[in-house]
């Protein structure tokens, strides 16, 4: 830490450059002075020591943090607890960064910049309700039904090189009902092959039916949670779980940092794309 000059209007803004291992802090005065920095370790007693340190400045107006929803969450959620306002920073403009130069300091500085000329403004989620476990939950199952899509993808292309007794008869069966027939064989010898097929067919097979089973319970945990968090998004036709689970994603658990349907139509990307008459 290196302490540059005293604050001079006792109201500070904090910039918080944020990473995997550890944070980079700036404190700003309101007349635009950068007062010091400091590195501190991303755990407790790191964001203690963070706290403790930007009180000697005087009054925190506000944090300004780069990355709330991934590196900065867990800072993010410190600060709110103890009663600061966060926003989200955002990256620094790309034609300042070729100007001005790279690096950690920097990057908090501009953080703390940006805060004070009113550019950051946007309210982090706040990632302490139904909307954080179902998205959480959606990690796990979204990656379960890709994977499931890819082993039943290669189990099809398998069976063009099987012999065929055996083409004929899986033909026309449905997903559920091949994966099953597939689990079933008992290859006994690696002679050649068309034995390592049939233990490749056999491994696919279950490796299907275990994540078609993973998918299922994880989508019936987060229909769950959306039946507990928000029950009126399943109502309207055509809106299932999968749907509703998307939407509380977005909005987060304080969607009343979303002030109009515009700005949730952003924050979604299906904001209208305004096109010439031809």
């Amino acid at each position: 830490m290196q302490t540059i000059e005293q604050p001079r209007s006792g109201h500070v803004v904090i910039g918080v450059d944020t990473h995997k291992h550890v944070h980079v802090a700036a404190v700003m005065d309101t007349i635009g002075g950068i007062l010091a920095t400091l590195t501190i370790p991303t755990d407790t007693g790191g964001f203690q020591q963070l706290l403790d340190w930007t009180a000697s400045f005087g009054r925190v107006l506000a944090f300004g943090i780069e990355g709330t929803g991934s590196y900065g969450a867990t800072l993010t959620s410190f600060l709110r607890r103890n009663g600061h306002k966060v926003v989200e920073a955002g990256r620094p403009d790309r034609r300042l960064r070729r100007m001005n130069g790279k690096s950690d300091t920097l990057d908090a500085e501009n953080a703390a910049r940006a805060v004070l000329a009113g550019f950051a403004t946007a309210t982090p989620k706040s990632a302490d309700g139904e909307a954080e476990m179902i998205r959480r939950l959606k990690v796990a199952h979204d990656q379960a039904v890709e994977q499931r899509a890819a082993a039943m993808v290669t189990m099809k292309a398998m069976l063009v090189h099987a012999p065929d007794t055996l083409r004929r008869e899986t033909a026309g069966k449905t997903q559920v009902t091949l994966a099953r027939q597939l689990a079933a064989l008992r290859p006994r010898r690696l002679e050649g092959p068309e034995d390592a097929l049939r233990h490749t067919l056999r491994t696919l097979a279950k490796r299907w039916q275990y994540l078609d089973a993973e998918a299922k319970e994880l989508t019936k945990m987060i229909g769950d949670l959306v039946q507990r968090a928000a029950p009126q998004l399943l109502e309207p036709f055509g809106i299932g779980v999968d749907t509703a689970a998307e939407i509380l994603v977005v909005a987060g658990d304080n969607p009343e940092r979303i002030k109009s349907e515009a700005a949730l139509a952003k924050l979604a990307g299906i904001a209208p794309v305004p096109t010439g008459s031809g």
